[in-house]
């Protein structure tokens, strides 16, 4: 990558992108940092969604493929000092790579065109590394969308793009919708609504999961309250065989995906 390098921290380019580590800002310019080479990588893949990309002369000469692509693709590309891109890092050891991108979530009805099979529903899942490995779950079983109600993370924030390794730029994400509107759009798509939950009457083993399903999926600390739980077709519990008391959301979130995952493809 030619042209020279960004050193000053306070330079109009590299405020830009810096303020994007704010929610307010992110939503104002309508763009989101992707950090580290997975995030990179998997934004190329999508035309039009990566707008300039930073890089450290280290990183370039790492990941040459993705200096590569995204001079095929025409993204403008700049070269920053270490201290730059510790500007621009949300971590504590960054990795040298810095994407801006344009937002990608889609509107709701849009999320679910077709003939949605899986679906994820986080209702007021605040923490935003939990939200992420939700959205990469979600994206291994082959789920069709992800919706974020209201209430919930904003799936732009870094350590949920992290989170997600690649996953956001893969499937169709939804944010902002309440669940009582989610969750009667995805019965009119046809799917069975459930909702996980410790305390629910009836537990994976019990239940049909073989038809279209939407998964509810609740806060790290206090679960789903019971306006939610009573807009569910069913509450539905993981089992515990052994003596932990309970599974964390992501772990829990991901056996039930995967659970509906392997009973559509059996059935």
């Amino acid at each position: 990558m030619g042209g020279s390098e960004l050193t000053n921290v306070r330079s109009p380019r590299v405020k830009a992108a810096r303020r994007l580590t704010k929610r307010a800002f992110r939503e104002q310019d309508r763009k989101f940092l992707a950090e580290g080479p997975q995030a990179v990588r998997e934004a190329l893949k999508l035309d039009g969604v990566t707008l300039e990309l930073f890089s450290t002369a280290e990183a370039e000469l790492r990941h040459p493929e993705l200096i590569t692509e995204a001079t095929l693709k025409g993204v403008p590309l700049h070269r920053a000092s270490g201290e730059v891109m510790s500007e621009l890092s949300q971590t504590v050891t960054p990795q040298g790579l810095v994407a801006v991108c344009r937002l990608v979530h889609v509107p709701l009805e849009e999320a679910l065109t077709g003939q949605p099979r899986l679906v994820a529903l986080l209702a007021q899942v605040r923490d935003p590394g939990n939200a992420g490995t939700v959205m990469r779950a979600a994206d291994a079983a082959g789920a069709d969308a992800v919706v974020l109600t209201d209430a919930s993370v904003d799936p732009y924030n870094g350590k949920c793009v992290r989170a997600s390794a690649g996953s956001l730029f893969h499937l169709p994400v939804t944010i902002g919708a309440p669940v009582g509107a989610a969750v009667r759009q995805l019965r009119e798509r046809g799917l069975r609504v459930l909702a996980a939950d410790g305390a629910g009457k009836h537990t994976l083993d019990d239940v049909d999961l073989s038809g279209p399903t939407a998964w509810i999926f609740g806060n790290e600390a206090w679960g789903l309250p019971e306006e939610i739980l009573a807009e569910a077709d069913d509450v539905v519990r993981v089992p515990i065989y052994g003596q932990a008391e309970s599974l964390n959301l992501a772990s829990a979130a991901a056996v039930c995906l995967y659970s509906s995952a392997r009973a559509q493809r059996v059935s």
